[in-house]
C-alpha cells in the first residue's frame, strides 16, 4: 500500500477498498496515488431514503432515531469503503469484518453503533464495510449476463471483494489474515450465510457470526434465479421511462429511486426481487439445497425476543446451529424507553459496547451485560470459543435447544420461550416510534 495515513492516536483507517461503475462488478484498490485522508467516514451507497425517507412511517422513524439521528450521511455511487479500528501496537491480531443490515436496500457502515473502539481495545482489528444496496446492489438484466456470464448480486460480490481486500492487506494494520471472522446482522447476516454456502470461499475466513439472519427461511423468501427477476426490473425501467439498459444505467440516481418508489407501491414482491439471486457463480444453486453443505467453519448465531418473525427466526437459527455445531445466543432484554421489547437489531449496541451513545437510559446492569457480550465476541474471534475465565459458561447448542440466554435476571444456558416469541410477534411486531 502506498502513502496511507493511519491516525495512530485513535487507531482508525477510513478509506476505499474498491471502485465500480453502475451495474459493473467492482475492482479492488491495491495501491493509492498520493496521500489518502483516512479520517472521515466514506460515502454511503445511494438509497431510496435520500429522496423518499418515509419519516412519517412509524417503523422508519423508529430506526432513524435509533441509529441515524445526528449523523451526517453523504451518498455517492463511489461508496465501496471500509472503516478499520486497530489496537495500538497491533500485530497478528484476530480480525472481525462486519456487514451492516438494512433489508438489502438500505444501510451504511457509518450508522451507530458500528464503531470498533471497544473491540480494538480488546485486541481485535475490527472492520466495517460498505457495499451496494437496493437497485445498485441487486439489479439483474440480460445485458449484464451477456457481458459477464453472470448476473446481479453486485452487493454480495462487493462483500466478497471486501473479504479479499482485508485478507490481502489487513496485516499492514496489525491483523492476522488467517484469522478472520465475518459478522453481520439481518441482511448482513443473510449475506454471510450465502457466502458460507459456496465452497469456492474455502479458507477466506475462519468463522461467522450471524445476528438475526441464520438458517433456511421459508421457500417464498429464498433467492430466485436471476432470470426470474427480469420481468420486475423491466417494469421498473419502463416506469423510469428508459427504453434500454444503457439509458437506465446512466439515469440520474434520484430518478432511479423515484421509479423504485412507484413500483414498490404497485407490487408486493419488491423485497423478493431486491435481494441476492441464484447466479451460478456466488449462489450456484437453490439455498434449500446448498444449506445442507455449508463451509465447515466456526459459527455463532443470535436472535432477539422481538425479532423479525421471532419464533421463525429462533427455529431456523437453532436448526442450522444443531447441524453445524454452533454457539447460539438468545437476547431477552427489553429495551428501556418504549414498549418494543428486544426489537430486531437491539443486540447490536450491546455487542459493540455502544450503550452510552443511545438516547435510551441504560442501567449499570445493561452495561455489565454489554461488557460480557463484547468479551464473548472477542474470545470467539480470537480462537473460535467464546468462553474465558470470569464469564458464565457458554456451551454449543444442545439437543434440547438450550442456548446462551442474556437477560437482566439470568445469563446462562437455557431454552427460549416460544410462547413469548410468538406473543411478541403478534402483539409488538415491527418496532414503532
Amino acid at each position: 500500500m502506498n502513502e496511507i495515513t493511519l491516525n495512530t492516536s485513535i487507531g482508525t483507517f477510513l478509506g476505499p477498498y474498491a471502485r465500480a461503475g453502475r451495474f459493473e462488478y467492482c475492482q479492488l484498490i491495491d495501491s493509492y496515488e498520493g496521500t489518502v485522508d483516512a479520517r472521515k467516514m466514506g460515502n454511503a451507497c445511494p438509497q431510496y431514503r435520500q429522496s423518499h425517507p418515509h419519516l412519517d412511517v412509524s417503523e422508519r422513524l423508529f430506526y432513524y432515531r435509533e441509529f441515524r439521528e445526528g449523523i451526517e450521511f453523504r451518498y455517492d455511487e463511489d461508496c465501496l469503503n471500509l472503516n478499520i479500528y486497530t489496537p495500538r501496537k497491533s500485530r497478528n491480531c484476530p480480525v472481525i469484518l462486519f456487514f451492516h443490515g438494512g433489508g438489502f436496500n438500505s444501510g451504511a457502515n457509518s450508522e451507530e453503533p458500528f464503531r470498533g473502539f471497544e473491540l480494538a481495545g480488546r485486541g481485535i482489528v475490527t472492520v466495517f464495510a460498505n457495499y451496494r444496496v437496493g437497485v445498485l446492489g441487486y439489479f439483474s438484466h440480460e445485458e449484464i449476463q451477456k457481458k459477464y456470464g453472470r448476473n446481479g448480486n453486485f452487493g454480495l460480490d462487493d462483500q466478497l471483494q471486501a473479504i479479499r481486500w482485508v485478507r490481502k492487506h489487513i496485516a499492514e494494520f496489525g491483523g492476522d489474515p488467517d484469522n478472520i471472522t465475518l459478522m453481520g446482522q439481518s441482511a448482513g447476516a443473510i449475506s454471510i450465510q450465502y457466502l458460507c454456502l459456496n465452497h469456492d470461499n474455502e479458507g477466506l475466513f475462519q468463522r461467522a457470526v450471524m445476528m438475526s439472519g441464520a438458517g433456511q427461511f421459508p421457500k417464498y423468501a429464498l433467492p430466485k434465479k436471476a432470470e426470474d427477476t427480469y420481468e420486475y426490473w423491466h417494469e421498473m425501467m419502463e416506469i423510469a421511462g428508459c427504453r434500454s439498459f444503457e439509458e437506465f444505467k446512466n439515469l440520474d440516481i434520484l430518478k432511479v429511486h423515484d421509479a423504485y418508489e412507484t413500483i414498490r407501491s404497485r407490487r408486493k414482491d419488491s423485497v423478493y426481487n431486491m435481494m441476492p439471486v441464484i447466479d451460478g457463480y456466488l449462489l450456484k444453486d437453490g439455498v434449500d439445497k446448498l444449506i445442507k453443505d455449508p463451509l465447515k467453519i466456526g459459527y455463532m448465531i443470535g436472535y432477539t425476543n422481538n425479532d423479525m418473525y421471532a419464533p421463525v427466526m429462533a427455529y431456523i437459527g437453532n436448526k442450522f446451529a444443531k447441524h453445524n455445531d454452533a454457539y447460539v445466543y438468545y437476547f431477552d432484554i427489553d429495551q428501556p424507553g418504549d414498549d418494543n421489547g428486544a426489537f430486531h437489531s437491539s443486540d447490536l449496541r450491546y455487542m459493540f459496547n455502544r450503550l452510552d451513545t443511545s438516547w435510551r437510559t441504560f442501567t449499570n446492569r445493561d452495561r455489565e451485560i454489554s461488557d460480557m457480550m463484547t468479551g464473548y465476541l472477542a474470545n470467539f474471534a480470537r480462537n473460535g470459543d467464546p468462553n474465558s475465565r470470569g464469564l458464565p459458561q457458554w456451551d454449543k447448542i444442545t439437543k434440547e435447544n438450550k442456548v446462551m440466554c442474556f437477560s437482566h435476571t439470568e445469563i446462562g444456558m437455557g431454552r427460549p420461550s416460544y410462547i413469548k416469541l410468538t406473543r411478541n410477534m403478534f402483539t409488538k411486531g415491527d418496532p414503532k416510534a
